[in-house]
C-alpha cells in the first residue's frame, strides 16, 4: 500500500471512530473462508436434494450496482450443485422484438419448473435501475413498473412460487477500487463495460432510483433482502447462509448405493483399440 493510500486510510479510520461508527471486523482468512463456504455448499447439496424431491419452485433475484459482487455471490452457490436444478439467468439486452412485448415477457419464460431453482443474475428491477437512470424506458414505463411490480410478484407467490430478493450492497469507494482492478487486470478486463463507468458518475442518480425501488417493491409479501458486500467473502457467506435459512428444506433420503461388479460377458481390450485414434498432446 502507498504512503498515500495509507494516509488516506487512517484518516477514514480516525472520522468514522470520531462518528461513534461500529469497528470493522478483522479480514476473514482464506481458509476459514474455504471451511465456512464448504459447509454451507453441503447444505446448498442437500437444498437441491429436496427441490428436487419435492418439486418446489424458487426464485432468486440478486440486484445492486455494478461491481456489487453478484456475479461471485452466485459462482459460490452454483459451483457445487447441479445446473438442471439451480439454473443462473443473465439476459443481454433486449432484442428489438423483446422492446415491444409486455416488459415481464422475457423474464416469464425463465421462471422455474417444478425442481428448479431460477438465479437471476439483474431480473426485471433492470428497469428501476439501469433502464430509469441511462434513459432505456420512458418515465412513464418506470412509473407504470413501478406501480405494478408488486402484483407481480405477488402473482408468482401466489403460483407456489417461492421469491427471494437481494440487493448488494457496495460503497462508491470500493466500486471504485474494482472497477480501477479491472482495468488492471486482463482476466477481469471483460467486465469493465460503458455502463459500468457511467455508474461512477451517476452514482446518487442510481441511489434515487434504489430507493424508490424499494419503496414500490420492498413489501412484506416480497422483501428485499440488503447484503453488504465492501467486503466480498463476507458478503458471500452472509447471502448464502441466510438464502438457506429462508426456505423451508429438510434432508432427503436417500438409498443406500452400492457399485455393481463389472460385466464380463464380452470383455476385451477397449484401450488397445485407442491407440490409432487423435489425442490430445499432453504438455502439462
Amino acid at each position: 500500500m502507498s504512503k498515500k493510500a495509507d494516509k488516506k486510510k487512517r484518516k477514514k479510520h480516525q472520522a468514522s471512530k470520531a462518528r461513534g461508527d461500529a469497528e470493522e471486523p478483522a479480514k476473514l482468512g482464506s481458509k476459514e473462508y474455504a471451511k465456512q463456504l464448504e459447509l454451507l455448499q453441503v447444505e446448498l447439496v442437500r437444498l437441491q436434494e429436496w427441490v428436487k424431491h419435492t418439486g418446489a419452485r424458487i426464485v432468486v433475484v440478486f440486484e445492486g450496482r455494478d461491481a456489487a459482487g453478484k456475479g461471485g455471490v452466485i459462482k459460490r452457490i452454483t459451483e457445487r450443485v447441479s445446473p438442471r436444478v439451480f439454473r443462473v439467468v443473465a439476459l443481454p439486452a433486449p432484442s428489438d422484438r423483446e422492446r415491444s412485448q409486455l416488459y415481464v415477457q422475457r423474464y416469464v419464460q425463465h421462471l422455474p419448473a417444478a425442481g428448479e431453482i431460477i438465479l437471476f443474475d439483474r431480473s426485471w428491477y433492470n428497469r428501476a435501475g439501469v433502464e430509469k437512470v441511462l434513459g432505456f424506458c420512458t418515465d412513464r414505463e418506470h412509473e407504470k413498473f413501478l406501480r405494478n411490480c408488486d402484483r407481480f410478484e405477488a402473482a408468482l407467490i401466489d403460483d407456489g412460487i417461492l421469491l427471494l430478493k437481494y440487493w448488494l450492497s457496495v460503497g462508491a469507494e470500493e466500486q471504485e477500487r474494482r472497477f480501477r482492478a479491472r482495468i488492471e487486470d486482463p482476466l477481469r478486463q471483460w467486465k469493465l463495460s460503458p455502463t459500468d463507468l457511467e455508474s461512477v458518475r451517476r452514482w446518487y442518480e442510481y441511489s434515487k432510483a434504489r430507493d424508490a425501488m424499494f419503496v414500490a417493491s420492498d413489501t412484506d409479501t416480497a422483501p428485499w433482502y440488503i447484503v453488504r458486500s465492501d467486503d466480498k467473502r463476507r458478503a458471500r457467506l452472509n447471502c448464502i447462509r441466510h438464502l438457506l435459512s429462508r426456505i423451508p428444506y429438510e434432508e432427503v433420503p436417500h438409498e443406500k448405493v452400492e457399485i455393481p461388479d463389472r460385466d464380463l460377458t464380452h470383455a476385451y481390450d477397449d484401450v488397445a483399440t485407442l491407440a490409432t485414434r487423435r489425442f490430445v498432446p499432453e504438455h502439462y
